[in-house]
């Protein structure tokens, strides 16, 4: 059932699609919403940035709307670039290759290439999972800046989702320190039993990191000489894409 609130609130919102500024009375003329209600929410949608209002009385978007907007051209361009390296990547090894952007202190998954894999995973685009849990969360989180990371474990409270979930503040940093090294991450049954991930960064111009890119499947597939192989594979897809959003570290 829909919030009433929220429906009306995004109906003032839609009439700035066509209008760049408009009055109050404008407003409650366009939105049919009683003038009390429509006083409230502009009230609110002022205060969260939505909307602000002019010398001149006039209402118009605020500037969160630009940087949401920044924000997901931004992720459509990594999810356009990427998308090409995944599907090659997938028609090679037949496991799922997955594609991540952080947000806040969660990730989501923003493309998923898994046609020929015959064992379907619990990853699905839009899924969330936490900065800790699973190897793609962890190439993004292994690579931020120090400060970051130790801001980041300090509120952090542990949670299991599967059996093999990290739980533990010295655990989660051994596993940062060998990415690091590695210059990938690995996970066992961390957000679902008896799967396993290798991933690997996605940095940006700037050597900032953007995203992370996973190869997944059946836990029995991702042992012994078949991690470095993995490993490989990730990472030299991550490079490629990293490339082509203009970090300078040509792929090998």
């Amino acid at each position: 059932m829909k919030n009433k609130t929220v429906v009306r609130s995004m109906d003032i919102l839609n009439l700035f699609l066509e209008n760049p500024e408009l009055t109050f009375q404008e407003i409650i003329d366009l939105s049919q919403i009683p003038k009390t209600s429509v006083y409230r929410m502009l009230l609110t949608l002022e205060e969260m940035g939505f909307v602000e209002k002019g010398k001149d009385s006039k209402y118009r978007l605020g500037l969160l709307f630009l940087t949401y907007g920044n924000l997901v051209a931004s992720r459509l361009n990594l999810r356009q670039i990427a998308f090409d390296i995944m599907q090659e990547l997938h028609k090679e090894l037949k496991e799922a290759i997955n594609l991540i952007v952080r947000q806040g202190d969660e990730t989501i998954y923003i493309e998923k290439v898994d046609v020929y894999q015959k064992v379907r995973l619990y990853t699905a685009v839009g899924r969330r999972s936490p900065l800790y849990a699973g190897a793609c969360a962890r190439a993004i989180l292994s690579f931020l800046p120090d400060q970051e990371i130790e801001t980041y474990l300090n509120k952090t409270e542990f949670e299991r989702i599967a059996t093999g979930t990290i739980t533990t503040k010295e655990e989660l940093l051994r596993s940062i320190s060998d990415a690091r090294v590695n210059g990938y991450t690995i996970s066992h049954s961390e957000l679902e039993d008896y799967t396993s991930a290798i991933a690997a960064p996605i940095l940006d111009f700037k050597g900032e990191v953007v995203g992370g890119l996973s190869i997944a499947g059946i836990e029995a597939n991702y042992q012994d000489e078949n991690i470095e192989f993995y490993a490989q594979k990730v990472m030299k897809a991550a490079d490629e894409i990293s490339y082509k959003l203009g970090y300078t570290k040509p792929p090998q």
